[in-house]
């Protein structure tokens, strides 16, 4: 068996489902647990400031 390009061809287990909680194609089914929302490890969101960008607006109402 060599180990190029026809050993990737059996890679068809999909580890990473939709989430129950965000809807999103990212959980994990072997670690339990979701990397855009966090579901399985914390009851709180996972979100981070970096993940919108900010923008340098001035408010007129």
């Amino acid at each position: 068996m060599s180990k190029g390009t026809p050993s990737f061809g059996k890679h068809q287990k999909a580890m990473h489902l939709p989430c129950r909680r965000c809807g999103r194609h990212s959980y994990h089914r072997v670690k339990k647990r979701c990397s855009a929302c966090g579901y399985g490890a914390t009851s709180r969101i996972r979100r981070f400031n970096w993940q919108r960008k900010q923008f340098n607006r001035i408010r007129l109402w």
